[in-house]
């Protein structure tokens, strides 16, 4: 782990986050076609830089766990202020999201956390703080992707374990569970996860983080980002 989190002593009850990242030389994948072999890796580690630095620009996140073995991406996110958990070898995304709510709540056993995709580069503080403020009234809640097929945020109170259930249909895997889904208008930002070519387009509409739009600028002119951020 890079650093160490936090003792528990914050009487805030904000949020601890925990953000997956697969290698780089794996990530997106559907984005080669547009990107190209080259771009590909570069814009998965600048989505999940936007992700991250957003998510810790919100109020109410207290930190953010990024579980990761690749050394590149460690070391960026760190650098923004990320900790870092080395991930469980070959046991795939849900196994890492509860590898690391337990990191979390090793230091912190009250906290409440929340798993959160790492491919939002158009992700905004303020609406990732209404998504967290309707959290709380549940034990455990999520916010369904903008095709409303996946998840993008699922959290758990404290006292409650995580349970995610990621990954393809996750929307109704998550429902069975138990989970409460938050329906919420103006967070569009925090539903927008970018798996093609035609997501990121979407995400420019709404306006990229500072890290994307840097490698996604030699695709022309990008929409301006909206005020807020």
């Amino acid at each position: 782990m890079d650093g160490e989190f936090a003792t528990d002593t914050d009487p805030t009850g904000r949020w601890s986050l925990v953000v997956p990242l697969k290698p780089l030389r794996l990530a997106k994948s559907r984005l080669a076609g547009t990107a190209g072999e080259a771009l590909r890796p570069r814009l998965a580690l600048a989505f999940a830089q936007d992700t991250v630095a957003s998510a810790l620009a919100c109020p109410a996140v207290r930190d953010v766990a990024v579980v990761t073995d690749d050394p590149t991406a460690a070391a960026e996110l760190a650098a923004l202020g990320a900790r870092i958990v080395p991930d469980s070898p070959g046991d795939g995304l849900n196994a890492a999201l509860a590898h690391g709510a337990r990191a979390v709540r090793a230091h912190r056993p009250r906290a409440a956390v929340a798993a959160l995709n790492a491919d939002l580069p158009a992700l905004r503080p303020a609406e990732l703080g209404l998504v967290l403020a309707a959290a709380e009234a549940f034990p455990r809640a999520f916010l369904a992707d903008a095709a409303e097929i996946g998840t993008t945020l699922l959290a758990a109170a404290p006292g409650t374990e995580l349970n995610p259930a990621f990954g393809g249909p996750s929307r109704l895997r998550h429902l069975s569970s138990g989970a409460v889904e938050i329906v919420l208008a103006g967070v569009d930002s925090v539903r927008r996860d970018v798996d093609t070519g035609a997501d990121l387009r979407v995400a420019a509409e709404l306006g990229l983080g500072p890290y994307t739009a840097l490698r996604y600028a030699a695709h022309g002119p990008l929409p301006a980002r909206r005020p807020g951020l």
